[in-house]
């Protein structure tokens, strides 16, 4: 196949075990162009997107943007669950292109709001309407958990990047801090992202089963399956102790950032969760907030189903760095 040279972007999702590379020509993703590939297969990002260049006949892109599950600062990424490490001088020089960006996969889910298609967002709590320039706030629920509030300004958007997932995890009762207790053994620390996560949700279930004197281990895939299924009780324990910590924490950090205009919950485990977070307590726990109870009810909650959001993300941050330049442009002709 064979691509215009300087006609499309390059972007890419780095999760910690798969990265999706795609083209985009402007916001849009040219859907037949995105690829998966492994990240055990590869010793680095650098070689991942070589190998997607020629895959796509040797394509050579204007413009490239990577969302990367960690830490971003100064133009450099350090991955939490992958010992990688991104700067904007390797990203130039895999890609050849003249615009370059790295983001935070929360901050690129955040760029996306606006450009899904709404089919694909999940409502879970309805508000009242806001205004467009109301906050919103993305909370990622996949192989970690972290949050990042969106902002639309006058200059643009603006996407702050946080790593909430490195917090304490909230505690409410005498279980939850037993549950604490348990997961801090992982890290020596009760992380959010130690019990809010894929892996969190199989620490979830081996708690439950020490708490029962009956210990047993279950990946999240076949704990989800049997939520489904109704096969077995204690998975659907799990998923409702989930639930409502995921609620605790949603409410706590809307009372932050006060997110009028909706919180979105992304991920792999977010979109899984989705159908059960309803009869799971989600809703309660969210709202126990004492006297703030009613005030929780100005944020909706949605879960965005757009497996490639952090791709659309992405490219909207890339159209959004031209546009000054675009504008500058015009002004001076």
């Amino acid at each position: 196949m064979s691509h215009p040279a300087n006609s499309y972007a390059l972007v890419a999702d780095i999760g910690g075990t798969n990265t999706r590379v795609a083209l985009a020509d402007g916001r849009r993703i040219i859907e037949t162009t995105i690829r998966r590939y492994a990240n055990a297969d590869f010793p680095g990002l650098e070689s991942v997107l070589r190998r997607y260049i020629a895959d796509e006949g040797g394509v050579d892109p204007v413009a490239a943007c990577v969302a990367v599950a960690g830490p971003v600062r100064d133009g450099r990424a350090t991955m939490t669950n992958l010992d990688w490490t991104i700067d904007k001088t390797t990203l130039a020089r895999a890609t050849k292109a003249e615009t370059v960006a790295i983001l935070n996969d929360l901050q690129a889910q955040g760029h996306a709001l606006g450009h899904l298609d709404e089919a694909k967002i999940r409502t879970i709590l309805p508000a009242p309407a806001a205004s467009p320039q109301a906050a919103r706030l993305v909370i990622g629920v996949g192989t970690g958990f972290n949050a990042a509030p969106v902002f639309d300004l006058p200059g643009g958007r603006i996407v702050t990047p946080s790593e909430s997932g490195h917090a304490n995890l909230p505690i409410r009762n005498e279980m939850e801090l037993r549950l604490c207790q348990f997961v801090s053994t992982a890290h020596g620390f009760p992380a959010v992202e130690d019990v809010l996560s894929g892996r969190g949700l199989e620490r979830a279930y081996a708690f439950l089963g020490t708490e029962a004197g009956d210990p047993r281990e279950a990946a999240a895939q076949d704990i989800m399956a049997a939520c489904a299924d109704g096969t077995d009780a204690r998975a659907v324990d799990a998923a409702r102790l989930f639930t409502r910590i995921l609620g605790t924490v949603c409410g706590n950090l809307s009372l932050i950032q006060l997110p009028f205009g909706g919180v979105y919950l992304a991920g792999g485990v977010a979109r899984a969760f989705a159908p059960h977070l309803t009869r799971f307590g989600f809703a309660e726990a969210f709202r126990d907030k004492g006297r703030f109870a009613g005030f929780m009810s100005n944020f909706a909650v949605h879960v965005i189903e757009d497996d490639y959001a952090a791709l659309t993300g992405s490219a909207a941050h890339l159209v959004a760095l031209d546009a000054p330049q675009s504008r500058a442009a015009s002004h001076e002709s």
